[in-house]
């Protein structure tokens, strides 16, 4: 009876909550330009295992995720935004859109894209970013 437990909750994967939360910590480490050793360093911990926090294949206790809300100086919320109220469990955006976040902060082009935009203050430049970007991928949609 436990090994079939043990099977069954192995077979599941990773929560969608760690996943999501281990997203936020890969995201927000990338933004400060620190690497998974040197965040390793400030927790305690290898860096291997902030690769399993950041893959949501590890779980974060809440007195890791306290730690790490102040070495990566954000609120222990910030780790939790984008999360539906809710459906918490399936750790899905309430637009429906998590996969593609997920995805899109996964790479290093995502990560530096939204950095940069970030950076860009007038309102106005941004939504022309916006559109060209929008444009560009219309036209390889249609060139496909």
């Amino acid at each position: 009876m436990q090994v079939e437990q043990n099977q069954s909750a192995q077979s599941r994967g990773p929560n969608p909550v760690d996943i999501h939360v281990g997203s936020r910590i890969r995201l927000r480490r990338q933004l400060l330009r620190m690497s998974q050793e040197k965040l390793g360093d400030e927790l305690g911990v290898t860096f291997q295992q902030v690769q399993k926090y950041e893959r949501g294949a590890n779980r974060v206790g809440a007195s890791r995720l306290y730690r790490l809300s102040r070495v990566l100086e954000v609120p222990v919320q910030f780790f939790f935004e984008g999360l539906s109220e809710t459906a918490p469990d399936l750790g899905m955006a309430d637009n429906d859109q998590t996969p593609i976040v997920y995805d899109f902060i996964q790479s290093s082009d995502g990560v530096s894209l939204a950095e940069s935009f970030s950076r860009i203050k007038d309102a106005k430049v941004r939504r022309r970013v916006l559109e060209l970007v929008r444009t560009l991928a219309s036209e390889e949609e249609m060139a496909s």
